[in-house]
């Protein structure tokens, strides 16, 4: 049996694996190459501000349904619409933060002496 699990080919077969799943958790494109997968495209900032802003609206857009359900008197538990709420002001709040942050950088960068 342990022979078998410490075999070249199960241990490549292994290493093959848990480099797929690494490129796939990290997001780079050049691990998954020898794997026969399509590599994943590189985005810019842009789209990933983007990208993070509407998801951002959309957990904001799914709280207000589920308050208006919930106001409608629809079978909606308040634990959903509670937690549904609480998701979406921490994601406003932690978009908030990160503006600031770059604000604050984008000013400080102004003000360097060149």
């Amino acid at each position: 049996m342990i022979e078998k699990a410490t075999s070249p080919a199960n241990i490549t077969a292994m290493l093959q694996t848990l480099r797929a799943h690494q490129a796939e958790a990290s997001g780079l494109s050049g691990a998954t190459e020898g794997l026969g997968q399509k590599p994943v495209g590189k985005t810019g900032f842009g789209e990933l501000i983007s990208n993070a802003i509407g998801n951002v609206n959309e957990l904001q857009n799914a709280d207000d349904k589920l308050q208006d359900a919930y106001d409608r008197g629809e079978n909606v538990p308040l634990t959903d619409v509670v937690l549904s709420m609480q998701k979406s002001s921490l994601a406003f709040e932690a978009t908030l933060q990160i503006r600031n942050k770059v604000l604050k950088a984008y000013e400080e960068i102004l003000n360097m002496p060149v």
